[in-house]
């Protein structure tokens, strides 16, 4: 039987936008189906002893900035490590990748999430921005519009998603829990695989 994979994420996050394309040909190559849940890290943080990027010691932002350079070579993937835009707000981007995964399903909210994340780390494009946010919106195919206008069944479900993150102890982004098993961070696919292949 096909498993399901819930993705924990944040749109913001380098580490989602890194592994973001290999986790979607995981989901092809497997049939597998994913439950696309953006979730409010702010309050995951703190319930998990996690800490902001600005409020962490030097030398730990220090190492980050050398493992995304690492990944990036790695992967040959375009990636600004200090973009213009970050951090920013993200509400408005997470609330229109929950809409279009209630109106057009998780496919299209997939591929919204990852045009999002690579108008931040690839384009340097502010995505806190409502007309940034229209544009690769409309360039995915999808009328922002119409998906803000569903911003409280959004909102909504953006509470229900942090909870269930909360409930199922998720502390990092990205996670990817099948079968209860998280595994934290794009590092962790090739583990994942292993796990759909059982």
């Amino acid at each position: 039987m096909a498993k399901t994979i819930d993705y924990y994420f944040s749109p913001m996050s380098p580490w989602t936008y890194l592994g973001h394309r290999r986790f979607t040909d995981l989901l092809a190559r497997y049939g597998t189906s994913v439950n696309v849940k953006p979730v409010d890290y702010g309050r995951i943080f703190p319930a998990s002893g996690g800490l902001p990027l600005k409020q962490r010691a030097p030398q730990r932002q220090a190492y980050r900035l050398v493992e995304l350079r690492r990944w990036r070579e790695r992967l040959g993937i375009p990636l600004t490590l200090e973009p213009k835009f970050f951090p920013y707000a993200t509400d408005a981007a997470t609330l229109l990748i929950i809409a279009a995964d209630q109106v057009a399903g998780a496919q299209r909210a997939m591929e919204l999430a990852g045009a999002i994340m690579t108008a931040c780390w690839a384009e340097e494009r502010n995505c806190a921005d409502p007309q940034t946010l229209s544009q690769i919106a409309a360039a995915a195919g999808l009328d922002a519009a119409a998906l803000r206008s569903r911003e409280a069944q959004a909102r909504a479900a953006y509470e229900r998603y942090t909870q269930d993150a909360l409930d199922a102890q998720v502390f990092g982004a990205p996670s990817y829990v099948v079968d209860g098993e998280i595994f934290w961070g794009q590092d962790r696919l090739e583990f994942l695989e292993r796990a759909l292949q059982r």
